[in-house]
């Protein structure tokens, strides 16, 4: 739909909200004249996209599904990526712009919603810039970069009433819901052990600090990449892509598989904050005897240990167990004989209570129920990709419910279905990142007196006061509870 043609951007607003026309928009005419089928163009979202080179692509098209809403401006740094290009074919009449403060200063006024699709470190001041002009927003996982913009975003989407939903789609995998019932149901009872493990780091990860390269590719401005990110000079190493295994872009494995996963056991528990993280993190010998030290990139591999308290659902503390790099945990002795591990043991969860365990692959896919007793469920298939009435079962249709909510409003029953609004999205991203802030401090050393070696005083279970975002017994680990933001960048 052309920019003449849109209503003022409070009336549009308020028809999408309510179903109804305002004082002073355009005349509508009815869908039944139209034609079975026909969307009426104040039916249809107006969207942004902001990132859309590689993830974002199928963010965008979901949200578009296919034809369902407007796609009326595309937003990326580097216009040399094939996503990109292809995208720009496809939605020809969409605004081009390369900086979203841009987009959003020219075309506010036409936008109602944004996906943001970017690198980790840029999510939280698209996302911010986007709801404090009233647009709805869907956000890729992991949320934020960090836990201090988790928050911040989930205080933003109450404060300018905006329909929101992080991009952990296997949230509406409607399997998720049959696990939820086999623990309402009390069949494993209350459980106390949870593991969670994947193949990731599937890019570099664990390597030294690259060198720059000689020449920035031209369709791409670096700088705008950057965003509040510290300055460092352009390297194929980082973008596209790599650049999750470097702390001043990404969250490493924990940031790209941990909202998949962990979102499992929160649903299905009602997990709140932790209380206390612990971490230890395989090492790279580049020469003998002499293990790489390298703060700026994140480990080849981890292990994490999360502690829970018992929540209005679970009777029972629970301890977290995140293993990645490769590394999964031991078999369960309610894993009956011959059961295989989920997805070939290369991710998987495993709730484990005091009358039985459930188990289940990425995105909550494949879910069993084992018991003591010798039973075991297994949840109904869901349904094949395709379209079921108008929605758009791809990817578990999780965009489109998102688009659906932002029509009806917010706090709609739309919105309120929502499966992973910032409400539930924050604080599970918050207790993903939990993991990142233990394995930096895992890293802290300082030299001995005797200038033989290194002290490690970050090696230790932390305690977490939720609450507060704050570590209690080592004051140093709250560094990585936020970040420096570079000059011309801030969060407000």
């Amino acid at each position: 739909m052309s920019q003449t043609n849109q209503p003022n951007d409070a009336s549009r607003r308020k028809f999408l909200q309510t179903g109804a026309l305002a004082a002073g928009s355009f005349f509508i005419v009815p869908r039944h004249v139209l034609g079975k089928g026909f969307i009426a163009p104040s039916d249809k979202l107006n969207i942004a996209s902001v990132g859309f080179g590689g993830k974002g692509a199928s963010d965008l098209n979901n949200s578009f599904n296919n034809g369902a809403n407007n796609v009326v401006a595309l937003c990326d740094v580097d216009w040399g990526l094939q996503r990109v290009k292809e995208n720009f074919t496809k939605f020809p009449n969409a605004k081009r712009y390369k900086d979203f403060r841009e987009m959003l200063d020219k075309e506010g006024k036409t936008i109602d919603a944004v996906t943001v699709s970017t690198a980790d470190h840029t999510h939280a001041v698209v996302a911010m810039a986007a709801m404090q002009r009233g647009k709805h927003v869907y956000v890729q996982k992991p949320l934020t970069h960090n836990i201090h913009e988790a928050r911040m975003l989930t205080e933003a989407a109450r404060k300018y009433k905006v329909v929101t939903q992080m991009g952990n789609q296997g949230s509406s995998n409607p399997q998720q819901k049959e696990m939820v019932d086999w623990f309402d149901k009390g069949l494993v009872g209350n459980v106390h052990t949870v593991y969670l493990w994947t193949n990731r780091p599937v890019w570099p990860q664990g390597i030294p600090v690259p060198q720059p390269a000689s020449e920035t590719p031209v369709d791409l401005d670096w700088d705008l990449w950057l965003g509040p990110a510290q300055k460092v000079g352009y390297t194929p190493a980082y973008h596209p892509f790599k650049w999750r295994g470097w702390w001043n872009f990404g969250a490493g494995a924990l940031g790209d598989i941990g909202c998949h996963i962990m979102d499992v056991p929160f649903r299905v528990l009602g997990l709140g904050y932790p209380t206390q993280v612990e971490s230890s993190i395989g090492s790279v010998f580049l020469k003998d005897w002499t293990p790489e030290y390298i703060p700026e990139g994140c480990p080849p591999s981890s292990h994490v240990e999360l502690q829970f308290p018992q929540s209005s659902k679970n009777k029972s503390a629970v301890k977290m167990v995140w293993l990645d790099g490769g590394l999964r945990p031991f078999r369960p002795e309610m894993l009956p004989a011959g059961e295989p591990f989920p997805e070939n043991g290369e991710n998987g969860v495993f709730l484990i209570g005091d009358k039985g365990m459930i188990a289940c692959g990425m995105y909550g896919d494949n879910p069993k129920l084992y018991t003591k007793s010798g039973d075991k469920r297994e949840a109904a298939p869901k349904p094949k990709a395709g379209t079921a009435g108008t929605v758009s079962l791809a990817e578990n249709g999780h965009q489109v419910f998102w688009t659906e909510a932002c029509k009806a409003g917010f706090n709609s029953k739309e919105h309120k279905a929502l499966t992973s609004s910032f409400d539930f999205a924050g604080p599970l991203t918050e207790s993903v990142l939990m993991g990142n802030l233990a394995i930096r401090s895992y890293t802290l050393r300082t030299p001995k007196a005797d200038g033989k070696g290194f002290n490690y005083p970050g090696r230790k279970q932390l305690t977490w006061d939720g609450k507060n975002m704050k570590i209690t017994n080592f004051d140093e680990a709250n560094q990585f509870v936020s970040r420096d933001y570079r000059d011309g960048w801030k969060l407000v």
